[in-house]
Formats: C-alpha cells, sequence, structure tokens
C-alpha cells in the first residue's frame, strides 16, 4: 500500500512537472493564426486584403528587444497592422520600451494604427489645452497612428474604412461623456477634450455618404457581446452601423484554458459577476451576431493581480493575420 501511494505522489509530481515546464516554454513562444474571413459586397479590388493583429501584449519580450516578434512581423505581407489594446500592464507603468523597441523594428508601418486597453495610459493629458500624453506621442513619433475616428485606405480605387468602434457608435457628441463603452479617463468631462473629441465625431460623418462597396471595420480593446449589441441597437441615445467586422482582444482566449473543456472564466462586465464557463464560442476566434462578424485574438500576453498568476495555461500566445474574401472568391 505505502509503495503504490509512493508510486501515485511521483505520478503526480512527474505530471505536474512536464505541465511547468511546458507552460513557462508555451508562454515564451508565439503562433501566427490565420483567419480568413468573408464578406458578401467585398470588391475584387479588395480580395485579400490583409490585416495583422497584435494584441494585448502586456509588456511582455518575445527574444531579446522583442527581435522574435519583430522577424515574425517582417515575414508578413499585410496591407495594415492594428494594435488592439493593452500594450502596457497598468495604466500609470512608464516601461513603454517592450511597446516601443516593437514597433521600431517593424518595417511596414504605412498603415499602423492603435485603440488603447484598459492597462494602457491615457491617451491625453488635459490642462489649460488637451495634447496627447507622452505615450501616445512616443508611439506616433515611432510610426503607429493612434485611431480615435476614421482612417480609410484606397486599394485599387476601393475603400477600407478603419473606426474606433466606441466613437462610431454616438449618435451625437452631446453624449460623449455619458456613453463611451468602459474605458473612461478622468478627464472625459472636461470642456476641452470634448470639444476635441466633437471634432473626432464630425470626421465620422463621411461614412453617411460611403460607397456600397466600401468595407468598414471597427477596432476596439474590448470585444462587443451579443448582450451589448442588443444594448446599442435599442438605445435611442446610440447607433449601430452595418460594419463588416469587428476587431478586438482583452479576453486573452481566457487566458487558462482546461484541455477539453476551455476557458472557465473571462473578464467581461456584460456578463453576471463571476460567472464561470462562458459561452466557448464567444471567447476568441471568428462568430457573428446580429448579421456582424467579429474577430478576437488572443493575444500574446497575461494579465493577474498577483505576479505569480501571469501566465497562461494550454494557450499559445498569438498574432492574427486576417485576410477578407470575397463570397465569390470562396473555396
Amino acid at each position: 500500500m505505502r509503495k503504490i501511494r509512493k508510486r501515485i505522489l511521483l505520478s503526480v509530481f512527474l505530471i505536474f512537472l512536464v505541465i511547468l515546464i511546458y507552460t513557462i516554454w508555451d508562454n515564451n513562444r508565439f503562433i501566427i493564426t490565420r483567419q480568413e474571413i468573408i464578406i458578401d459586397h467585398l470588391p475584387k479590388q479588395l480580395e485579400g486584403f490583409r490585416i495583422l493583429q497584435v494584441s494585448d501584449l502586456h509588456e511582455k519580450q518575445f527574444g531579446e528587444n522583442q527581435k522574435k516578434l519583430i522577424e515574425s512581423i517582417n515575414s508578413i505581407a499585410y496591407d495594415v497592422i492594428v494594435f488592439t489594446g493593452d500594450m502596457l500592464d497598468d495604466v500609470e507603468s512608464t516601461n513603454y520600451d517592450s511597446f516601443y523597441t516593437l514597433i521600431e523594428g517593424i518595417d511596414n508601418k504605412e498603415n499602423a494604427l492603435y485603440v488603447p486597453g484598459n492597462t494602457d495610459p491615457a491617451n491625453y493629458q488635459v490642462g489649460r489645452k488637451v495634447e496627447k500624453s507622452d505615450f501616445t506621442q512616443g508611439m506616433e513619433k515611432r510610426g503607429v497612428h493612434l485611431l480615435e475616428s476614421i482612417h480609410s485606405i484606397s486599394t485599387n480605387g476601393k475603400n477600407v474604412h478603419f473606426v474606433h468602434f466606441e466613437l462610431s457608435i454616438l449618435k451625437d457628441p452631446q453624449y460623449m461623456g455619458s456613453v463611451q463603452g468602459i474605458l473612461k479617463p478622468d478627464y472625459i468631462n472636461e470642456e476641452s477634450y470634448l470639444l476635441q473629441q466633437e471634432e473626432l465625431w464630425e470626421e465620422l460623418t463621411v461614412l453617411d455618404n460611403r460607397s456600397e462597396s466600401d468595407i468598414l471595420i471597427a477596432l476596439n480593446h474590448y470585444p462587443i457581446p451579443d448582450i451589448r449589441i442588443d444594448h446599442i441597437q435599442a438605445n435611442p441615445d446610440l447607433k449601430w452601423t452595418d460594419y463588416d467586422l469587428i476587431m478586438a482582444g482583452h479576453y486573452h482566449g481566457g487566458q487558462i484554458r482546461l484541455p477539453f473543456i476551455g476557458a472557465p472564466f473571462i473578464p467581461e462586465p456584460w456578463y453576471e459577476p463571476n460567472s464561470l464557463f462562458p459561452p466557448q464560442d464567444r471567447i476568441k476566434g471568428l462568430w457573428e451576431y446580429a448579421d456582424t462578424k467579429q474577430y478576437v485574438s488572443a493575444g500574446l500576453g497575461s494579465s493577474g493581480a498577483v505576479s505569480f498568476m501571469k501566465f497562461r495555461l494550454f494557450n499559445t500566445p498569438e498574432i492574427n493575420l486576417v485576410i477578407l474574401k470575397g463570397t465569390a472568391n470562396r473555396q
């Protein structure tokens, strides 16, 4: 009996050791996840339009000076690269190097867009006048543009419009301070900031006259759960636009994933507090609701209230290559 007990304990220890070694190895590598997305009215001129998504870095390093990540990104052909938030690990963090080093090493930044996450520094600092924060200025100096309203890319005479989701749902700029998703900086009700945001909102009015062949893609850090889509569509102060695609991050693919089960938890405030085992088809990858496709990256890094919990389990870090395809070219 004692020998059996020892064998059981030894087996448990060896299994734990194998999982530990695998987890350390797995957290320090990444994969490129490729996803083709069918858009019915995609014009042939935009067939194969490629979007590279980098999300939730959380100050993680992949190789010395981000060498592995930079080499991988530079090996990929893409039309636009999007950073969907949480590049840093805390709103008060000044450890910009992990992100700055990454974007300094990226070759193709002709169209490089960023939307903030909940652990990133504020976009602005507001005093006598509104001006971009040191973090934002440093990022844009290195070639990545803060997406606040709209950024349009013309390819072979056809347009792809990228918009910041939270601004695009406002029916009128007067609701700027009361309705802006979950990210609410301290300065959101400052007059100078609201005036500046109103100007950005006005830029979105060009979408009212967009061509039927134009493609509209919304970027956001937070995914838009079904319940929030219903809320937006029912709220008279908001408007729902016919987005061809929404791209987001934040969930980390659940961060902790159990074999054959999936993620037991995701940080989604629109769900019941502390609810477990959310719908597994609403955690990462592609899904569709209310005739709107949404793609959510599992991201690269991890987060946690205590440092020893900041790891991913059975959940390999990823960057994502999204390729747009028209219905006529579906295989």
